[in-house]
């Protein structure tokens, strides 16, 4: 699992290049991802391999990812001429602090947690106002670029996903700065909540915004014992099947049935709504038809992007991987009456 794109120096590539025969940039997000996928397979394994190739990952982030001048994750980390843009992104930044904080658990190593609340506290910083969370910084000068309509480049419920950083960290030290920013997230995501979907008349559009609406559902998770919350989440899992149904024929992500999957039974576990089995192993059923088996390396395990029509979208996307993994597992152990993932767990 990501054997094939992680390098030496610990990151992960956002991709591979078949065409070049080479990895692409490193991505901090994709490593970030990264961590928390291969610590939560660790533990489930035990295995070393693993656990090592996780915490490799996360001395990565700590030691070459952090520009400790910015203080913060720019977008993508080259060790050469090949410059990425000089971009920081808010998503990206607390999908590598809940990374980084999945390395604490798993180690106890305290740079990974002193790591985890500087970059926390830079985020609130650099990324919330009172009005909105800015998607996109420029660097050097941290100011945030202008909103353009597609979902990743606007505020939105989305942000929650990465916003659950704030609510893990102050979990973790119980600084009350920590909480007040993931329940101005979770309140700013509440009210968008009615308007994100289907926000665009494209279906295929539509279906990667799903994507995006899912991040939202799994960033509630913290808070699902509140009325508000676990209305949101009971309809916001049935807005997903159904769009999700609607559109597959035409188009669909991998990622999407992994999500809704996994909302699914955490919001069972969580007493939020009681499982639909036939619809969550319909999803299971779904998301294993992406699973590749190849004797490359690279691609052998992993998970496609997606399919339009009856044709696979030639693209094996390393969190694709890590999601549907995540999903089918968790699906088995509630089928063997063994599901006890904490909301932490989720990658």
């Amino acid at each position: 699992m990501f054997s094939g794109i992680q390098e030496p120096s610990g990151g992960v590539a956002r991709y591979y290049r078949s065409d070049l025969g080479k990895n692409a940039r490193v991505s901090n997000e994709i490593t970030g991802y990264a961590v928390s996928t291969l610590l939560y397979f660790a533990e489930k394994t035990g295995s070393a391999q693993y656990r090592d190739a996780g915490l490799r990952a996360a001395h990565f982030l700590t030691h070459l990812a952090w520009d400790r001048a910015l203080r913060t994750f720019p977008f993508e980390y080259s060790d050469n001429c090949d410059q990425p843009k000089a971009l920081a992104y808010f998503f990206d930044c607390g999908i590598i602090v809940r990374g980084l904080l999945a390395a604490w658990r798993a180690s106890r190593q305290q740079i990974f947690l002193d790591m985890a609340i500087t970059a926390g506290h830079s985020m609130i910083g650099d990324f919330q106002t009172h009005a909105a969370i800015h998607p996109i910084l420029g660097l050097p000068n941290k100011c945030a670029l202008p909103y353009e309509p597609k979902w990743s480049a606007s505020p939105g419920c989305y942000q929650l996903k990465s916003a659950m950083a704030w609510h893990d960290l102050f979990e973790e030290t119980g600084e009350e700065r920590f909480r007040d920013a993931y329940e101005a997230a979770l309140h700013a995501a509440l009210a968008n909540d009615a308007d994100f979907l289907p926000g665009v008349d494209d279906q295929e559009k539509v279906m990667d915004r799903l994507h995006a609406y899912s991040y939202y559902l799994e960033g509630m998770l913290p808070c699902a014992e509140r009325p508000v919350c676990r209305a949101a989440i009971r309809h916001g899992i049935e807005r997903t099947a159904r769009y999700l149904n609607q559109i597959a024929p035409v188009f669909v992500r991998s990622d999407v049935y992994a999500q809704l999957l996994r909302v699914r039974l955490y919001a069972a576990h969580l007493g939020v709504v009681a499982l639909d089995e036939a619809a969550a192993g319909h999803e299971a059923r779904c998301a294993a038809t992406f699973q590749l088996e190849s004797p490359e390396k690279r691609f052998d395990g992993g998970y496609l992007f997606g399919r339009k029509g009856a044709d696979a979208l030639p693209f094996v996307n390393p969190v694709s991987t890590g999601f549907c993994a995540q999903a089918l597992a968790l699906w088995e152990d509630y089928q063997a009456g063994a599901f006890s993932a904490g909301v932490h767990d989720l990658v």
